[in-house]
């Protein structure tokens, strides 16, 4: 067995086991071996601390990825844990609501410009679908345009490439359109007039919205009587403390919220206009485990630490740096045709770009092995946390300096099988 293979002997052993009983050996999509090549990376994490995290092996990484963005406090928060061990001695889950719903509720009422009435789930998908169904039942409509990545519901996901298992019927009920791009939008209610419930999209992930795109998004949504449904699963509570309608000042009329909400516990949120937000007394959108208080101990502690400390204009600066130092990176070893560096300071992408003969996936294989090596812990985002500090950023720029000029030479001379010791990932699905 080679040193490289010792380095992450114990994940393998794990995963092999885990192969068996578990499809894909993991629980979620984005952290399976579909996105992690065989041989050249960690598929168990042990332990994370602040902006850190060590693997089975003892391997210690900085991690940008924090859960896929679940993490905006960081790993361990002091303050979140001391609110979630307080609540554990009252209880978990009990036969009757518990308070402390309704402190949340008043919190991301107090801090999101759209919330006038709040309900909770445990995942990014209950909330959009919950959403779809309660826009659907407001308006009397049953299709939807998209943008974005909106869940692993039928709703969504039919209208995707794994689409495997969602009927027919309910794949035509679902429309993308083109981000920053208007026109998409209106041919979509040109086709389907007086037939669209809700235009539902992330208000931003790669790139930023051009001038006027939301707020033309809206009045189209409004002049055709549909409803405007922000995902801030992933934006929101990192890009403002309202989201990214706080920080681009366009308000819809439903948002969804996840991930930070509570820095790593499950909880989500669907929030919206008190009128549309009533009729969830009439539709069914209820969990078991929807009041579950751990969880909302956490959101409160989060969403306090939020309003109370500097946490966005942390991460908001860390991650200026971050792109700029990576822009500069990829210009000073003339490596624009093969990388390139998009997004918002706290959720950045690394754009990596085929090549001939090489894929998008055969460069993005060889990055990971390298900059894992490393001990960086990334698939090409950049999520930030209030943990996270100058050395991981002067590290990050270190072992890109590394990476991507020894990448760039590779290509060029057309040797990049030769040092890859994996299997390239490929391309399973497209999220966005």
């Amino acid at each position: 067995m080679s040193q490289h293979d010792k380095r992450y002997q114990k994940s393998q052993e794990l995963l092999e086991n885990a192969l068996r009983i578990i499809p894909l050996g993991a629980q979620t999509f984005s952290k399976s071996i579909t996105q992690f090549p065989l041989g050249v990376s960690p598929h168990f994490l042990d332990r994370g601390q602040g902006s850190h995290v060590w693997d089975v092996d003892g391997n210690e990484y900085i991690d940008f990825i924090n859960s896929q963005a679940a993490l905006n406090l960081g790993y361990n928060d002091a303050d979140v844990n001391q609110a979630v061990l307080k609540q554990l001695q009252s209880g978990v889950s009990f036969s009757l609501s518990h308070h402390i719903e309704t402190l949340v509720a008043e919190k991301i009422i107090a801090m999101v410009p759209c919330a006038e009435m709040v309900r909770f789930g445990k995942n990014g998908s209950d909330v959009t679908a919950g959403a779809i169904r309660l826009a659907r039942a407001f308006t009397g409509r049953e299709h939807v345009a998209v943008c974005g990545y909106h869940g692993w519901q039928d709703w969504y996901i039919g209208s995707t490439s794994r689409n495997l298992g969602v009927p027919k019927s309910t794949q035509a009920l679902t429309h993308p359109f083109v981000y920053n791009d208007l026109q998409s939008l209106q041919n979509l209610f040109d086709q389907w007039p007086d037939q669209i419930a809700a235009v539902i999209m992330e208000p931003m992930n790669t790139t930023y919205p051009a001038p006027g795109f939301l707020e033309g998004v809206r009045d189209l949504a409004h002049k055709n009587k549909a409803l405007l449904i922000f995902d801030e699963v992933i934006t929101g509570f990192r890009f403002s403390n309202g989201g990214a309608q706080g920080l681009f000042g366009v308000t819809p009329d439903l948002a969804t919220f996840g991930k930070g909400i509570a820095n790593g516990y499950p909880l989500s949120a669907l929030v919206g206009r008190k009128d549309i937000m009533a009729l969830i007394e009439e539709i069914f959108f209820s969990f078991t485990f929807g009041g579950e208080t751990l969880s909302l101990a956490a959101g409160l502690a989060t969403l306090h630490k939020l309003q109370n400390e500097p946490v966005i204009a942390h991460m908001t600066s860390l991650g200026e740096k971050l792109i700029d130092g990576v822009k500069k990176i990829i210009h000073e070893h003339k490596l624009n045709h093969l990388f390139e560096v998009t997004g918002h300071p706290v959720w950045s992408f690394l754009i990596m770009k085929g090549v001939e003969p090489y894929k998008q996936e055969d460069i993005k294989t060889l990055w990971m092995q390298e900059v894992m090596a490393r001990g960086i812990l990334s698939y090409g985002t950049h999520n930030l946390s209030y943990a996270h500090h100058d050395k991981d950023i002067e590290r990050l720029f270190s072992v890109y300096n590394e990476v991507l000029p020894f990448i760039g030479d590779v290509v060029a001379k057309k040797e990049l099988h030769k040092h890859l010791r994996c299997e390239p990932l490929r391309p399973l699905f497209k999220v966005r």
